[in-house]
């Protein structure tokens, strides 16, 4: 599933549309596609993993899932995949395997837009108000959690974890509360990381635990193990990375 970090590559990607109206819409998205045909597109909203299409009065709500993908200008995987293409003057978007709902503006007011780790007015206050209201829930599910850490995905878990040395299956009750900082402002600083690497597609190169398979500073090797309520694969280190429970 793509990351936050990708979110924003993709809003780059198709950011030249903002402004122009919108000619010719299709797809096998269950939305009626005649409605968006002559709006024009006011703005491109993400939220974590989630992009929005805003017009005048409604909204386009893209998430991508787990396979889903994007082209610009030119339609590239067949009909069956296509949920949603927007043509304008100069080009188009296309979206594929991925969930398409329209949304209104009382839909988007309703967002708390501060869980964006990668937002302008990410609130790391309001983040560490709810891990410690969630003292028994687990650290990797926190991570993973959208509305602690909207855009935060298990790449970005794993390598978090590991630069703050904290075993995934520790809890959020048993760890100091400046180690919860520390969680808290790497999850931001890594996915801005990310963000660089994917855009030089080094980011493979930069992984320290993710899918790998001896830890980088200990040279044992590293633990790969479903963790949490959500059963996502972790990879981590029992000699640097410590247990909190």
């Amino acid at each position: 599933m793509p990351e936050g970090p990708s979110i924003r590559l993709m809003k780059e990607s198709i950011q030249k549309f903002v402004g122009k109206k919108v000619l010719e819409a299709s797809g096998n998205a269950k939305i009626d596609t005649e409605i968006l045909i002559g709006k024009t597109l006011k703005e491109i909203k993400t939220f974590g993993k989630q992009t929005y299409l805003v017009f005048d009065d409604v909204a386009v709500r893209i998430h991508l899932l787990m396979f889903g993908s994007h082209s610009v200008d030119e339609q590239t995987k067949p009909d069956r995949q296509l949920r949603l293409a927007l043509l304008f003057s100069d080009g188009g978007m296309y979206f594929y395997t991925c969930h398409v709902k329209m949304v209104d503006s009382q839909f988007l007011a309703g967002i708390d837009w501060e869980a964006d780790v990668m937002s302008d007015i990410w609130s790391p206050k309001k983040a560490e108000k709810k891990l410690k209201s969630n003292p028994e829930m687990m650290v990797c599910d926190a991570l993973m959690d959208q509305d602690i850490f909207s855009g935060v995905g298990n790449i970005i878990k794993n390598e978090v974890l590991f630069r703050i040395g904290v075993q995934p299956e520790s809890f959020l009750g048993k760890m100091p509360s400046a180690k919860i900082k520390e969680l808290i402002k790497e999850a931001r600083n890594y996915s801005f990381d990310f963000l660089e690497w994917k855009r030089d597609f080094t980011l493979k190169k930069h992984w320290l635990a993710h899918t790998k398979k001896i830890c980088p500073k200990c040279g044992q090797k590293l633990i790969k193990k479903q963790t949490g309520l959500g059963k996502r694969r972790s990879f981590y280190c029992e000699i640097d990375q410590k247990l909190y429970q």
